[in-house]
């Protein structure tokens, strides 16, 4: 036989494209449109003519400057002729067909107020009804968003449309398409089998018989398709592709279960008041599908979510309610919102799982069993124990495939966490959380699968995403023809729960990968948007010491427990960890907001932690110090209050011809007349710090150009030039004192300007370096660096409850790969006997490498990142001022690295009282930190306590209560009972003992 296949690939795609799918709507007619422009906030349904009324408009006028909302009205009559048969509304205000989810989107509504249905560029239409009778009246209302395109085919072009204050006010969208139109389900089937043969068989090599039948049928079909009346030849068309059809795929095929969902970035091109409506959309379409198609199944993460639609759009919510009981609307994830993990705190991603759980037990009555986090940048070894600890027993990521260099070797895997937790852990295959059914996906996830001939099972989340839009009825019919094909693997919807169960069934042993899932892309989301990560560094660290002051005045005092702003506070602070916001990734809008929300949740908690500090301090004039680190410190215990011991300390202070040299019992510190830290000797070890021919607190700038996802992206390259920032426009003493020495430097760099001052403190034994800075750079990134003569081929670094270990070698690509990481309160190096600190107030952005010395024996240099400049997709990305506090501790072990990591994030406070106040909770054994101490959830003035093992290592300690428990209970995170049970105690506290990085909370009942 010939071979006309290529012939024959060209006939079936213009016949498809230019004949048959034209035919899905033969007839059409006309319908009145007219055009309310409102504001650029939200105009709600019911006062969508407030203000003026509806004027006159017309296909081809152009409308929506960027955010605004215009409500469009839309009345027509059905013909006559048309009686009995399908008709669908056809609204198109300027839809670009390849980005849905990114551009204008309409939430349509009938006069009366209730939804009907999503618009988007995938989703155009509006079904009047399957048969109506001629003559009727048609009217709809669309809610019409102008959001901008800002990711324009990837190009990362900078823009200032995500700036309302920049975005100017020319309309960004013309209308190009109102009207009635017929639509032929005979049509509609037709191209369904076309499209899924025609894809298929595509993706089949060349050699395989099949594919090579599926091109015959296609051909004969196309035989049997009358151009002049495809609607009426379309029965005759599908009877040749039947036998095709109907064929059942292999035994042995990858097996899929297909899983609606629509992954909605609770902020990110679009501000957080957009994604209450996508959700809307999305809600509303998915709602039609349910009702017409009995098979469907959707998932939807992020408690956050389902709060918006509850309150914002109720009849909606009732709807999703009755799907949810139904097991058709599942809720999943477990989470607030679908969270970064790589820099929120310990009790940060604990009150994630806490609050995500919660909702959906108390709304819904439903027991999420996964975390569900396809698009975090990244995932924190902490994970594993935290999602445990929850009452959770699965994960769901996605990320971390999209490896720059290594690709991830498991789709199905136990995955063990930093404290010897396992979870069942799956990564779709398919490479993407927003399928659309594809053969080619299909064909990828069966292909990529690493798992085969222990596994045959995967998950397809499919339904348009990121900016929302969902399932459409293309991908469901898709999913019919699919679910038993030859040649294709087999698609079964289904949910969630149903793929886990069988996947458990089948697999019964998987690999184990150990530590962190540390994503090879996306390392500049540890550094940009500083402001914004500096809000919720001290929002998280206020919201500890809110609740642990607020209980301990609770039960000392009666001071009323402020249960209803710390929840609405801590939901505050966890909707802006979001996996685009927290790392900085969004546009100027949504930055701008949570810094301003930071601001407003800090002024809140500074009332919330004053009050009670004044109550349990009482009326006196002695200064009490209230210490809320896990650690004593100045005489102060942790968790308590008492005049501050500060013991007997000098520091000596002589300049040189070079510069000076700070001196106290511990440490003798020289800073040249550049401002860089030319030794640093730790007279207790007799001990150099400082490598020799080396400096410290070097400023180092590097251009910063990563090849795409400019926010995102630090490409290992930018290491190939820097600028040391060694010229000092003044190096001088500006405070000294018996027990202070502090020298300020200052440089000016390009259009920015930094000060910094050096202190060093008698008989604290470490330097502080508080940097501020006035940035005003563009695409450049600003390190301070450190070298300390340390053999190391490690680091230690601070995540949730614990630590972790990564290479600072290049032996593998893997090691390699991790060239930027991240870190919360602190990074250590060290050798057998020695080792360094460096802890911070707000940065997250690391590197440290080792490199050779003169004469042999290697050193380190440590390097924290502390701005970035990119211009995608907010121009003016981190311009203004910025401070930060590092302090190095030579001689610090890890537990030194906890002690200052607490203490510099957790100041104390001074209050005039009568007495000294004892702490609520208190641990003997300084590994065992104390995170949390606050009142139980349920309002039973419970005391809850959450501590950890902090230093990687077995611990036992004695548990000292300020008042006598009547029971000590261990519980999970929801503070529901754990399977540890009751706890012996006494009167005066209870012991515990840890395995390395446990994780316990406890319950203490009161009378």
């Amino acid at each position: 036989m010939h071979d006309d296949r290529k012939l024959t690939e060209e006939r079936i795609e213009r016949m498809l494209r230019d004949r048959v799918r034209p035919a899905l709507r033969p007839e059409s007619a006309p319908v009145t449109l007219d055009a309310w422009h409102g504001t650029s906030a939200p105009v709600p349904v019911t006062d969508r003519s407030a203000g003026g009324e509806y004027h006159g408009s017309e296909v081809g006028e152009r409308w929506g400057p960027p955010w605004s909302t215009t409500w469009f009205r839309l009345r027509g009559e059905i013909p006559v002729e048309w009686a009995g048969r399908a008709v669908e509304l056809v609204f198109d205000p300027g839809f670009d067909h390849r980005r849905p989810g990114f551009q204008c989107e309409g939430l349509v509504y009938r006069p009366d107020g209730s939804i009907v249905k999503g618009l988007n560029p995938r989703n155009e239409w509006v079904r009047v009804s399957e048969a109506v009778a001629g003559g009727e009246p048609v009217e709809f209302h669309v809610e019409a968003a102008a959001n901008p395109v800002i990711l324009g085919d990837h190009s990362f072009t900078p823009t200032e449309l995500g700036d309302p204050a920049t975005t100017g006010t020319e309309p960004l969208y013309r209308i190009e398409r109102a009207e009635l139109t017929l639509f032929d389900n005979r049509v509609e089937q037709l191209v369904h089998d076309i499209e899924v043969l025609d894809q298929l068989m595509r993706q089949l090599g060349t050699d395989e018989p099949r594919r090579w039948e599926i091109l015959r049928a296609l051909d004969r079909c196309m035989d049997a398709v009358d151009p002049r009346d495809v609607g009426g030849s379309a029965g005759r068309a599908r009877e040749v592709l039947s036998p095709v059809l109907r064929k059942p795929a292999h035994a042995s095929a990858h097996r899929v279960s297909a899983i609606g969902h629509a992954h909605i970035d609770s902020a990110w091109l679009w501000p957080f008041r957009e994604t209450g409506r996508k959700v809307a959309r999305t809600v509303s379409n998915v709602l039609g599908l349910l009702e017409e198609h009995p098979e469907f199944v959707f998932a939807m993460s992020q408690a956050q979510q389902f709060a918006w639609l509850e309150r914002r759009y109720p009849q909606l919510h009732r709807r999703v309610r009755s799907e949810v009981a139904a097991g058709r609307f599942v809720p999943v994830g477990g989470m607030w919102v679908e969270a970064d993990t790589n820099m929120p705190g310990g009790e940060a991603m604990a009150r994630q799982l806490v609050h995500g759980k919660r909702f959906f037990l108390d709304e819904f009555g439903v027991e999420t069993d996964e975390v569900w986090l396809p698009d975090s940048f990244g995932y924190s070894a902490a994970l594993p124990q935290l999602i445990t600890l929850s009452g959770s027993s699965w994960f769901l990521g996605q990320k971390v495939v999209w490896n720059q260099t290594n690709a991830f070797p498991h789709h199905t895997f136990h995955w063990e966490g930093i404290d010897g937790t396992r979870i069942l852990t799956h990564l779709p295959p398919v490479d993407v959380y927003d399928s659309e059914l594809s053969a080619a996906e299909l064909a990828h996830a069966s292909a990529n699968f690493a798992e085969k001939g222990g596994a045959n099972r995967s998950l397809v989340p499919f339904g348009w995403g990121d900016g929302g839009g969902g399932p459409t009825r293309e991908m469901l019919a898709r999913a019919e023809r699919l679910a038993d094909l030859e040649g294709s693997p087999r698609v079964t919807v289904e949910s969630p729960a149903e793929f886990v169960r069988e996947a458990r069934a089948e697999y019964t042993a998987p690999p184990v990968w150990v530590g962190e899932l540390y994503l090879e892309f996306h390392r500049g989301t540890y550094t940009s948007q500083a402001g914004t990560k500096r809000g919720n560094r001290h929002n998280e660290h206020l919201l500890r010491e809110a609740e642990l002051w607020a209980a301990t005045a609770n039960v000392y005092r009666a001071l009323p427990y402020p249960y209803e702003r710390l929840d609405r506070l801590w939901k505050a602070v966890l909707r802006n960890q979001f996996h685009d916001v927290l790392p900085g990734s969004s546009i100027a809008w949504v930055h701008h907001e949570a810094e301003r929300e930071h601001e407003l949740v800090r002024g809140e908690l500074a009332e919330i932690i004053d009050r009670a500090q004044r109550k349990l301090a009482g009326s006196g004039s002695t200064p009490l110090v209230f210490n809320g680190a896990p650690h004593e410190r100045a005489g102060v215990p942790s968790g308590g209050a008492a005049p501050s011991v500060e013991p007997a300390a000098f520091v000596k202070l002589s300049e040189t011809d070079d510069g000076f040299v700070l001196r106290d019992e511990s440490l003798r510190v020289t800073i040249d007349r550049r401002g860089t830290v030319t030794s640093l000797r730790d007279l207790a070890a007799d001990r150099e710090v400082v490598p020799a021919g080396s400096a410290g607190n070097v400023l180092r700038a590097h251009p910063d150009l990563p090849n795409r996802w400019d926010a995102w992206d630090i490409d290992s390259f930018y290491r190939n030039n820097v600028t040391e920032l060694l010229d000092a426009e003044e190096v001088a003493v500006v405070e000294e004192a018996a027990d202070r020495v502090s020298v300020r430097v200052v440089r000016a760099f390009s259009h920015s300007r930094i000060t910094q001052t050096l202190t060093l403190r008698g008989g604290a034994a470490r330097l502080e370096i508080d940097t501020e800075v006035d940035w005003h750079e563009s695409e450049t990134l600003l390190k301070l660096a450190f070298p300390v003569d340390v053999h190391t081929d490690r680091m230690a670094a601070e995540t949730q409850f614990g630590h972790l270990y990564r290479p600072i070698h290049e032996n593998t690509s893997w090691d390699a790969a991790k060239f930027e990481t991240c870190a919360h309160r602190w990074v250590h190096v060290g050798e057998a006997g020695y080792g360094v600190a460096l802890a911070n107030d707000a940065t997250y952005g690391h590197d440290v490498t080792r490199w050779a010395k003169n004469g042999g024996g290697t050193a380190a240099t440590v390097r924290a990142s502390l701005l970035r400049a990119p211009r995608f997709p907010d121009p003016h990305t981190d311009r203004g001022t910025h401070r930060f506090r590092h302090v190095l501790v030579p001689g610090a072990d890890i537990g030194d690295a906890v002690r200052e990591g607490y203490r510099l994030n957790l100041p104390s406070r001074t209050v005039r009282g009568a007495s000294p106040v004892d702490p609520l909770v208190t641990s003997d054994n300084a590994a065992v930190v104390l995170e949390a101490v606050k009142l139980a959830e349920d309002g039973s003035g419970d005391v809850v306590v959450r501590l950890y093992e902090s230093s990687g290592g077995r611990a036992t300690s004695r548990i000292t209560t300020g008042f006598v428990p009547m029971n000590v209970r261990a519980t999970d995170l929801l503070e529901r009972p754990w399977a540890d049970g009751e706890i012996e105690h006494d009167t005066a506290g209870f012991r515990v003992t840890l395995r390395p990085f446990e994780i316990r909370t406890l319950r203490l009942e009161r009378t």
